[in-house]
């Protein structure tokens, strides 16, 4: 008699149950996301979420890859595409207002509200390096108008980049407190405002 087979079962969907984790990480959060919590929501046992995943900071920073890919793309779309660094920032944040409320998903963004109270210098240091990576990304956009004479010599491009960072993470906190769409696109605007005062 052949003995039972272990680990996942065969009718194991990787991708399906990635995403299953990835909306339960984005709803509540790293830490208060439990391996029941997951192994409940998935459908499978904790020995099988292990040989698929690693442990649940592994599978949390694999979610973290994928929800760039998926749900972030935004932002790298606006920066390749738009000819200048304001119009960029102008689309990345009307985007972001449309991103952050979409009725299909967890409000706001994971990279910015999954870490929050976090026990885990691991998690805590992967999205905080991830979110500077963006401000060091929107940094090089306005330098790179500054050197092409678009921007004036003396714009303070960290500080701007900061800037466009820190509007973006209270957009999405106030998309999970429950702003709507309306609302977060009025805020786009006021932002974009700012952004041209600043230059000023």
């Amino acid at each position: 008699m052949n003995a039972p087979a272990r680990g996942r079962p065969r009718s194991f969907d990787r991708d399906a149950a990635l995403d299953k984790a990835l909306r339960l990480f984005w709803t509540r959060g790293y830490e208060a996301t439990s391996i029941g919590d997951l192994t409940a929501e998935l459908g499978i046992g904790a020995p099988s979420l292990y040989a698929a995943f690693g442990d649940k900071a592994k599978l949390f920073a694999e979610v973290v890859q994928t929800f760039g890919a998926r749900y972030g793309g935004f932002v790298t779309r606006a920066l390749a595409q738009e000819t200048t660094a304001e119009a960029a920032v102008r689309r990345i944040l009307r985007d972001a207002a449309t991103e952050y409320s979409r009725p299909d998903c967890p409000h706001g963004c994971l990279v910015m509200s999954a870490g929050v109270n976090t026990t885990s210098p691991e998690i805590a240091d992967l999205l905080r390096d991830m979110r500077n990576r963006n401000i060091g990304v929107f940094t090089d956009r306005i330098r790179a108008d500054i050197d092409a004479g678009i921007l004036p010599a003396n714009t303070d491009a960290p500080t701007l980049a900061r800037y466009i960072g820190t509007v973006m993470q209270g957009m999405s906190q106030a998309a999970r407190d429950g702003a709507s769409r309306e609302e977060l696109e009025r805020v786009a605007e006021l932002a974009i405002h700012g952004w041209t005062e600043g230059l000023r």
